[in-house]
């Protein structure tokens, strides 16, 4: 087909372009397409042809600025599919993957028509039967023949809707310090859930439903963070084998809900009914008092490499989307084969466009960005950047001044691991804070039972506890945008990786069921079997592996830092040793709501998780949005944070290097805070081990609140300790002191 598209439309073009995307006006509809090395760009009207195919209408679009192509579409209306498609040079080796052959998903979408199901006829390159490339002429760029089927009858479709906006008065916000993040699936979370009805299971209703969001309030968290929702399309690997991307990290539509997840009866009424369906949960958590946030994909996109399909950002301009070589070769940072060009600004303004569109439309509350680094690279891909255009552009605009920003900061690239070098008012997710207290109550005390030796004592513990200053106290102590303890998400466990429950029952990864003969996922896991692997019956060890997801669960919900859970750890959830799960998608993964209505364990954690909570709800030394350092509060020689050793000492700075020393004494000071003061005792010996509490004037008395060796918190026997009474821990365990101050 020739790169000059047919004239069919008298279209006028705007004098200046419309904003991206195409938008509805009267008469018609306003178009703007970024394509700024294609030589002609058509916006495709599709109307069902009475056959069960699709009539073409093509309107070119003759405005062309600045690289944006612009015009007006007449005599279209809300519910109008479309679609794209742009003409220019095909010349790999340079970049350029035009082809005319080839309908194109608009990148400002807000609607998408049905799922898509990847075809030969999707690749712009000549494919064969396993979609591998066809080799073209040998070049420099690995020039790939370009393919000449249609892919009208296969390709996504785009859908006019009318703007919706929501209202913004009900978003709950509470202050980070009020924070805690329970992060799930939509579909994990809600599948087996016996209180929502069949038909809406795993769907976005479910998530509004009553019994879903009295569960999330009653457990105690305030913001739900999904997994991705933006509309994806499977990676062409998993596709050849029948597999899909369960947890959605291969975006198709920056603007667009997933129909995937939406009612059959939501998917059959259309696009706008999907959209009000996730709208409408998001306002039914809004009421519960719980905020949402999405996890979103802007590093790379379901394309992936150039031997991938083309979708969309490829087709219409490979180059000016994607970060390229002086070959048209992928520069890949983000491990899944391609990457956005976060340095030009026409993608910074995508992802801000896309960032304000689910703020205003939906009203979700904030974003967790997937392998953050990879949008603060600038021109030399190999420098991360914490002034880069997004992270400014972020920072200071006024429609996200007010939502929840949190980066996972590292990506694959050079320099990829970046903890706590983003500026704020970002957050991040704490991998050291993960991997330093599994190692404090997992797999050193693992190595120890083995006759090994610890690593680090309690000096790496004692750090997180505090709110990981070494990471993000950066700054002066009068620098304003200087941040504190809460930019710290704590986390010990996430989609990616062991549940909390497979953390204390596995050594190793057992992913075979991934298809991919377990090499992918991550090795270090910082985990302990209990000295089984896996399932058993042996009711010692599962008593010690319950103990430890307490352990642990304490130890998160007790930090100074924001917490966030893994939707089901509350239940003991399992995914039988796989720690990489992207493609399970059935009851193995899927949180087990019968198992808590037949009691046991699973309702124990529950109500232990509630009990936690709930003691951080109550007292605001847990939440301080400051580092504490030592500093003096009285003249009696308390300060705001002390720590002492098993003996009740103050540590000294030998104790602290001291390797094999299991147990530390925390003290958070709550005169500061106009409340109680708390003392937290962690033990993580295989035995049990004599403390003796801090003497006044730390405490005239010590009430006990929780003991982590209990299954259930009513089974905590009450007891007051005198100052410098010697108590008893039990073989790994964790205690929870109020103080009595004189």
């Amino acid at each position: 087909m020739s790169s000059t598209p047919p004239s069919t439309s008298d279209a006028l073009p705007r004098s200046r372009p419309a904003p991206l995307g195409l938008h509805l006006v009267p008469g018609g509809a306003s178009a703007a397409v970024y394509a700024p090395h294609a030589e002609a760009v058509e916006v495709c009207l599709l109307d069902d042809d009475g056959t069960g195919g699709w009539a073409e209408r093509r309107v070119p679009l003759t405005g062309r600025t600045h690289g944006v192509w612009h015009g007006l579409v007449p005599g279209v209306g809300a519910g109008q599919r479309y679609g794209l498609r742009a003409h220019g040079p095909w010349e790999p080796e340079r970049g350029h993957r035009f082809n005319g052959d080839k309908l194109l998903l608009d990148p400002y979408a807000r609607g998408l028509a049905d799922e898509v199901r990847l075809e030969a006829a999707h690749f712009g390159h000549e494919v064969d039967e396993g979609w591998r490339p066809v080799d073209g002429p040998a070049s420099a760029g690995g020039a790939r023949r370009r393919s000449t089927s249609d892919s009208l009858a296969c390709a996504p479709h785009g859908v006019l809707l009318p703007q919706r906006r929501a209202d913004p008065t009900q978003r709950p916000g509470p202050p980070w310090s009020e924070t805690v993040v329970y992060e799930a699936h939509v579909r994990g979370l809600t599948m087996r859930h016996p209180d929502v009805p069949p038909e809406l299971r795993g769907t976005y209703a479910a998530l509004g439903h009553p019994a879903v969001v009295a569960h999330l309030r009653d457990l105690g968290v305030t913001a739900l963070e999904l997994l991705p929702v933006q509309a994806i399309a499977e990676e062409p690997w998993l596709a050849r084998r029948g597999r899909r991307n369960a947890w959605g990290y291969s975006t198709l539509s920056y603007f667009a809900p997933a129909p995937r997840y939406a009612s059959a009866a939501a998917r059959a009424a259309g696009p706008a009914a999907v959209e009000a369906e996730l709208a409408g949960a998001v306002e039914a958590l809004h009421a519960g008092g719980l905020e949402v946030l999405l996890d979103v994909v802007y590093n790379h996109t379901c394309e992936g490499g150039v031997e991938g399909p083309t979708l969309s950002f490829r087709g219409l301009d490979a180059g000016a989307y994607y970060r390229l070589d002086a070959a048209g070769l992928d520069v890949d940072v983000s491990g899944c084969g391609g990457t956005l060009d976060a340095s030009s600004a026409r993608v910074v303004g995508l992802v801000m466009d896309s960032l304000r569109h689910w703020v205003q439309a939906y009203g979700v509350d904030g974003f967790r960005f997937d392998l953050a680094p990879a949008l603060a690279r600038g021109r030399d891909v190999a420098a991360f950047d914490p002034e880069h255009p997004f992270l400014v552009a972020a920072r200071q605009d006024p429609v996200l001044a007010d939502v929840k920003l949190v980066a996972e900061p590292w990506d694959v690239g050079p320099g990829g691991w970046r903890t706590g070098q983003f500026p704020p008012p970002f957050a991040e997710w704490n991998d050291r804070y993960r991997d330093d207290v599994r190692s404090f109550w997992l797999a050193d005390a693992a190595r120890a039972r083995a006759g090994g030796r610890p690593d680090a004592g309690v000096r790496h513990l004692a750090t997180r506890l505090a709110g990981s200053a070494d990471l993000f106290a950066h700054g002066a102590s009068t620098d304003a945008s200087r941040r504190g303890p809460l930019a710290s998400v704590n986390l010990l466990a996430a989609h990616d990786g062991f549940t909390l429950a497979d953390a204390c029952a596995y050594e190793s990864k057992h992913n075979e069921g991934n298809g991919e003969d377990n090499r992918d996922g991550h090795g270090d896991n910082r985990s302990d079997n209990h000295g089984v692997e896996g399932p058993t019956s042996d009711e010692a060890v599962l008593r010690a592996r319950r103990r430890s997801v307490r352990n642990l669960l304490g130890t998160l919900l007790l930090s100074t830092g924001t917490p966030m859970l893994l939707g089901g750890d509350e239940l003991l959830r399992t995914q039988d040793g796989n720690n990489n799960a992207y493609v399970v998608d059935d009851e193995g993964v899927w949180l087990d709501w019968p198992a808590l209505r037949r009691g046991g364990a699973p309702a124990d954690l529950l109500a232990t998780t509630r009990h936690l909570l709930a003691l951080r709800r109550e007292h605001p030394a847990l939440r301080q949005d400051t580092f504490l350092s030592g500093r003096p509060v009285h003249a009696d020689g308390t300060t705001d944070l002390a720590w002492f050793a098993p003996d009740g000492r103050p540590m000294t700075e030998d104790r602290w290097h001291e390797a094999q020393l299991r147990t530390l004494q925390m003290f958070l000071h709550g005169d500061p805070v106009a409340h109680r003061s708390l003392l937290v005792v962690l033990h993580s010996g295989a035995g049990p081990a004599p403390v003796r509490l801090p003497e006044e004037p730390w405490a005239r008395r010590w009430e006990l609140l929780w003991d982590s060796t209990c299954e259930r918190p009513e089974d905590v026997v009450p007891h007051v300790a005198e100052p410098g009474e010697q108590v008893e821990l039990g073989p790994t365990s964790l205690r929870v002191y109020a103080a009595e101050r004189p």
